[in-house]
C-alpha cells in the first residue's frame, strides 16, 4: 500500500476544489486534490467546457475550460498533488486525525479533509436506443469542439446542454439536427430561440429508435409522433440526457447528510472531526448554489481547517497582495 501525507486533502478537483488548493497553498499548507474524473474541472471539464460562464467575479465572461486552466494556474506555484482517475472510498480516523483511503489502495494520512465533491458521482443518463450499438460515434459529453469539425451531428435532449452543445458547435459541425422527445424544452426560452434562429433543425416528439453504422455511426432511425420513421445522416450523437448523481462511498462516511448534501456550519465544518464541506455538496440555511459561493466556502473552509491544524495560527491569512 502506497501512504502519502499532506496537512488538507481536498476531495474534488471540480472549480471550489481547485480554488481551495490555492488558498490551502497560500496559507502554507500542503494539499493533494483527488478526484474520481480523469481530468480537473469536474462538471465544467465534464459537461459544458466550451459553455461561456457570466457570473464568475471579474470576468465578465469566460469559457469554462479557460476557468479550470486559470484555476489551475493559480494554485500551480503551491505545487498541490493532484490524484486524478482515482476515488476516495473510505474515511476514519486516527489520533483524532483524517485517514483517507483510495480505490487504488493509496492511503492518505492528513491534518484535515476538505470535500468539494459537487454533486457526488455522476454518470450521463444513456440512450436507449445506443444499447446494441458498440461502435464509436455516441458521446455524452463534448470536450473537443473540433473533434466534430465537418460532421454530420445528432444532439438527442431538450434542455440547456443539447442547446448549448448545438450553439458551440454552429460552424464547425456540417450539420446539427436536435432531437426531443416532448414539444415543450427544459433549455432557457432564449437558447431555444436563438438556435431556431440560426436554421437548426429541431424535431419534437420525437424518439431515435435505431443507430446504423458498425464501427462508427453513420445514421439514426427517428419515429416521429404523427409522421412516422425518418433516417438522419449522423457522423456522431450526442446524447444530452442529463445525468444520475450520488454520494457515491461519501454517504457511508458518517457524515451528517441532508439529502445528497453534506450539512456544515459557518465554518463549513461538518459535524466529524476536521472535516469540511464547501461547494455544491456543502449544505446550510439560505444557501445559494453557484460557482461564486463555492469559492467564498473554500476560503473560509481553508482558513478554519488551517487553525485547527495550528491552533497559533490566524484565522485572518492577510491579504494575497502583500505576500512576497
Amino acid at each position: 500500500m502506497s501512504v502519502l501525507t499532506v496537512d488538507l486533502a481536498i476531495v474534488g478537483a471540480g472549480p471550489t476544489g481547485l480554488f481551495a488548493a490555492y488558498y490551502a497553498g497560500f496559507r502554507g499548507l500542503r494539499t493533494a486534490v483527488l478526484d474520481a474524473l480523469p481530468e480537473a474541472g469536474g462538471q465544467i471539464t465534464a459537461m459544458y467546457p466550451e459553455k461561456q460562464i457570466f457570473d464568475v467575479a471579474g470576468f465578465p465572461e469566460i469559457k469554462g475550460r479557460d476557468l479550470v486552466e486559470n484555476l489551475l494556474r493559480q494554485a500551480a506555484p503551491f505545487e498541490p498533488l493532484y490524484l486524478l482517475d482515482r476515488q476516495a472510498t473510505k474515511l476514519e480516523h486516527r489520533d483524532g486525525k483524517p485517514v483517507l483511503d483510495l480505490a487504488d489502495g493509496t492511503r492518505i494520512e492528513t491534518e484535515a479533509v476538505l470535500v468539494t465533491g459537487g454533486l457526488g458521482s455522476f454518470a450521463p443518463r444513456p440512450l436507449p436506443a445506443a444499447e446494441d450499438f458498440h461502435g464509436a460515434g455516441i458521446v455524452y459529453f463534448v470536450p473537443e469542439l473540433a473533434a466534430h469539425a465537418g460532421q454530420d451531428v445528432v444532439i438527442v435532449g431538450g434542455g440547456d446542454s443539447a442547446f448549448d452543445w448545438a450553439l458551440a458547435l454552429q460552424g464547425i459541425a456540417r450539420s446539427i439536427t436536435i432531437v426531443h422527445r416532448r414539444e415543450k424544452f427544459r433549455a432557457h426560452q432564449a437558447s431555444v430561440e436563438r438556435v431556431r434562429g440560426l436554421g437548426v433543425p429541431v424535431i419534437v416528439n420525437a424518439q431515435v429508435t435505431a443507430i446504423h453504422g458498425t464501427e462508427f455511426v453513420t445514421g439514426v432511425d427517428i419515429d416521429v409522433k404523427d409522421e412516422g420513421s425518418k433516417t438522419l445522416p449522423a457522423d456522431a450523437i450526442v446524447a444530452a440526457l442529463g445525468f444520475t448523481a450520488d454520494l457515491g462511498p461519501l454517504g457511508e462516511w458518517g457524515l451528517d447528510l441532508d439529502r445528497r448534501t453534506i450539512v456544515v456550519d459557518s465554518t463549513m465544518a461538518t459535524n466529524l472531526p476536521r472535516v469540511y464541506a464547501a461547494g455544491d455538496i456543502a449544505a446550510y440555511p439560505g444557501k445559494v448554489k453557484l460557482i461564486a459561493t463555492g469559492f467564498g466556502e473554500a476560503a473560509t473552509a481553508v482558513n478554519n481547517a488551517a487553525v485547527a491544524i495550528d491552533p497559533d495560527a490566524h484565522l485572518f491569512p492577510g491579504h494575497s497582495s502583500e505576500n512576497p
